[in-house]
């Protein structure tokens, strides 16, 4: 086992934190840790600096905002996926909670953590895409809002903190699919959506180098219908190189894959009540 060679600092503050961060490129913040720990272990990333921010209290809790739900970072994905605010008002956030990993990741980990993985694909971006969500990150200019799909390629910038996310609350009519890779419980491809006014919100990850909005598939079901035989004609519509292989699959097969899910995905919303 290889566990590479950092210091350790507990700071007093969100302050302290983001100085520290600042301050060393090689540091690496600690919150849940479900993803930092095995892969310093396995050697897979190195720090030279851990910064825990598991006490900060002010990163913790969900909220009612004027226009939607406030998470914030440290929340752990069990909270989030039993949440009645979130249940109600984001239920795509609160079912990609609920999917990932067991209930053990689920206790530990944060939903500043999942939004911040690069690498691999996760739960919680793909919903915070579908709903149109934002983060709020800390740094050394003070507080930003980002909009979450800013984040799913290069990830949160050096220096800065992920501390909330920011989901419009928009009523039940929203949901997630997931298939999971057998050995370590990430999505092999997962699907998030929500219905709008203005037509259906879809996202999927797994399937594709990064959880991505799926727009021209939007455009395609704006106006329905949702069944499975036009959700997968959107989806065979799309230019190939969209998909990519993963594990042992081919990308022609994850491309049917995030259409069958996206397809399973807006049969619920659609049928669940207002």
């Amino acid at each position: 086992m290889i566990l590479t060679d950092f210091d350790y600092v507990r700071p007093a503050g969100l302050d302290e934190a983001l100085a520290l961060l600042a301050a060393d490129p090689g540091a690496r913040v600690l919150a849940g840790g479900q993803s930092l720990l095995p892969e310093l272990r396995t050697g897979a990333t190195t720090a030279r600096l851990l910064v825990d921010v598991r006490h900060l209290e002010e990163l913790r809790g969900i909220a009612r905002t004027a226009d939607g739900i406030r998470i914030g970072a440290l929340t752990t994905l069990a909270a989030l996926a039993a949440d009645p605010l979130v249940l109600a008002g984001a239920p795509e956030a609160a079912a990609a909670a609920r999917a990932n990993g067991d209930p053990q990741v689920r206790n530990l980990g944060t939903v500043g953590g999942n939004l911040a993985v690069t690498g691999r694909p996760t739960d919680l971006p793909v919903a915070a895409l579908a709903a149109g969500a934002t983060v709020e990150l800390a740094g050394p200019g003070g507080l930003r809002t980002v909009p979450a799909e800013d984040l799913t390629a290069p990830g949160v910038p050096s220096g800065e903190l992920v501390t909330a996310l920011l989901v419009p609350a928009a009523g039940p009519a929203a949901a997630f699919e997931k298939t999971a890779d057998r050995a370590t419980r990430y999505p092999l491809c997962a699907a998030a959506v929500r219905i709008t006014p203005d037509g259906p919100r879809i996202a999927v990850t797994g399937a594709t180098r990064r959880a991505l909005r799926l727009r021209g598939v939007e455009d395609r079901l704006r106006d329905g219908p949702y069944d499975t035989e036009a959700v997968l004609a959107a989806f065979r519509a799309e230019p190939r190189e969209r998909f990519v292989p993963g594990r042992g699959t081919s990308a022609e097969y994850l491309g049917h894959l995030a259409g069958v899910l996206t397809a399973r995905a807006l049969a619920r919303a659609v049928r669940t009540p207002a």
